[in-house]
């Protein structure tokens, strides 16, 4: 596995999978447009360095000589991802990354007839975002085929790096969204929320914008998606407010600066927080009869489950194990993958 590369390895999410990657005995190239920061890790890890950034197709590809995958992890992606894809079209180069956006994923699967004919495979959402809530949406399509709504959750996060931070910004200006009859449709922020038991904790939480929404369509066809994430009412009640101030919060002036201040102030959690941290799944489908499953998760904290979910994902595409096209984490790998990653455990699944 000398011929993968992690791209953004400098970044906060990159530099823990490069390590891991390398106390595993693997020598994956590190690129990133940050030459001090990479060339830094490059020398502590003993690995190979390339440096160059995510903006030009054909630069990109001019740095791909010799890269069978690259592992995409500098977002925002929504900015990233088209350029990085379309080198790795270029250069038959196999494409996985970490985002969590649903303007990303739905991109990368309208790409799935060029990515097959380039004989390639594109794995977007491969860590965190989406792998144990994609993994919590096939297994209840497997129990509940007839299932028309689907709605998924998540609790735990203590904090969150950087790189995330800047994503959620640029979300501020952005309505909330769900998939409402196979259609991604805009609400308002915080549209619904609900009590959800997480585990063995009930827990109040509202509706986010996250990948799913996208993503649980593509590997169930179920045509009503909802995700949740678990807050306090207060937060709720916030970000229901915060609709009013959208004009302000996606000028170029405000995205800067929170931008910045990311940058500046927000490091991501720590290694005792990732390594005890746990994080609760949750899904609930529900058949046109009302008969409704829910089952649920625990995993390891959600960067720690990224690096393990990345590693995993990269073993089993440079193997061979996935056919050409664009696809979700639960069809590339099936609905049980999440399963097989350490520290993850099915709960329960209920019949309410």
């Amino acid at each position: 596995m000398n011929d993968w590369m992690i791209y953004g390895a400098n970044g906060y999410t990159g530099s823990l999978i490069a390590r891991e990657a390398k106390r595993r005995g693997l020598t994956p190239i590190l690129a990133g447009r940050n030459r001090e920061a990479c060339e830094t890790l490059g020398a502590q890890l003993g690995l190979q360095v390339r440096v160059f950034a995510c903006a030009s197709s054909e630069e990109i590809a001019g740095n791909l000589a010799g890269v069978s995958l690259v592992l995409h992890c500098a977002g925002p992606f929504s900015a990233t991802s088209r350029p990085m894809l379309e080198a790795c079209l270029a250069t038959k180069t196999n494409y996985l990354d970490i985002t969590g956006e649903i303007s990303v994923f739905e991109n990368i699967h309208s790409q799935d007839a060029r990515i097959r004919e380039a004989g390639i495979v594109a794995i977007p959402g491969a860590g965190f975002d989406v792998v144990p809530t994609d993994g919590v949406a096939a297994m209840l399509k497997q129990k509940v085929p007839d299932a028309v709504k689907l709605a998924l959750g998540f609790a735990g996060f203590t904090s969150i790096s950087a790189g995330t931070a800047k994503t959620m910004i640029e979300g501020l200006g952005a309505d909330g969204a769900i998939r409402r009859d196979g259609k991604i449709v805009s609400v308002p922020s915080a549209y619904k929320t609900r009590k959800i038991r997480f585990n063995k904790s009930e827990r109040f939480a509202m509706t986010i914008p996250w990948g799913d929404v996208s993503t649980a369509f593509h590997s169930t066809g179920i045509p009503n998606i909802e995700v949740y994430m678990a807050t306090s009412a207060g937060a709720a009640r916030m970000a229901k407010a915060s609709g009013l101030l959208k004009p302000l919060l996606a000028s170029a002036l405000a995205q800067s600066l929170l931008k910045k201040l990311a940058g500046k102030f927000i490091s991501g959690p720590n290694e005792a927080e990732r390594t005890t941290g746990r994080m609760s799944i949750w899904g609930e489908a529900v058949n046109a009869k009302g008969e409704t499953l829910e089952l649920r998760l625990s995993t390891p904290e959600s960067y720690q489950l990224t690096v393990l979910t990345t590693l995993a994902s990269v073993a089993k595409v440079l193997a061979g194990e996935v056919a050409p096209g664009a696809w979700t984490p639960s069809k590339a790998f099936g609905a049980e993958f999440v399963l097989s990653i350490d520290g993850v455990q099915l709960i329960e699944a209920i019949s309410v």
